[in-house]
């Protein structure tokens, strides 16, 4: 089976870890390469960049630690700066990414669109869409997955 390269949305939030959750225990395999994506809002001056920037690198660090169960698996961390859908959109398809994996939650960057689905038919790859659910159950993830194909009609 071909490799993958999976992009990860890296926020401060628990719909975020989750869906990194969801992905490593059902969808990531051993040989995949998994960016960790991490956009930081725009800062007027040098100093919150710099903070902002490594606010989001801890961050990544720490979804980092939940990639550590996949065998052969490259993880990398990207830490970028913009406004998060445009950003999040242009980074994966420079990438060249076969899957974007997002966690829904209300502030979800894919609800900021004058339409729900406007950012994501510009991705040119799979979308795994993960809702967490705040019960768990026996310890179990409680979450919702939600595939989004995009294609092109010509």
């Amino acid at each position: 089976m071909e490799s993958q390269r999976v992009v990860v949305v890296v926020e401060d939030a628990a719909a975020a870890r989750a869906a990194l959750q969801w992905a490593v225990g059902n969808f990531i395999r051993g040989g995949d390469s998994i960016t960790l994506l991490h956009v930081c809002p725009p800062a007027r001056s040098r100093r919150k960049s710099r903070r902002l920037r490594l606010a989001g690198f801890q961050l990544a660090l720490a979804f980092k630690d939940l990639c550590n169960g996949i065998a052969e698996a490259k993880v990398e961390i990207v830490v970028t700066e913009g406004e998060l859908g445009e950003t999040v959109v242009a980074t994966v398809n420079k990438l060249g990414a076969t899957t974007l994996v997002v966690g829904v939650h209300d502030k979800s960057f894919l609800y900021g669109a004058p339409s729900p689905y406007s950012r994501v038919r510009s991705l040119e790859c799979r979308v795994l869409a993960v809702r967490h659910h705040a019960t768990a159950r026996d310890g179990f993830l409680n979450a919702e997955l939600t595939q989004i194909e995009t294609i092109s009609l010509q």
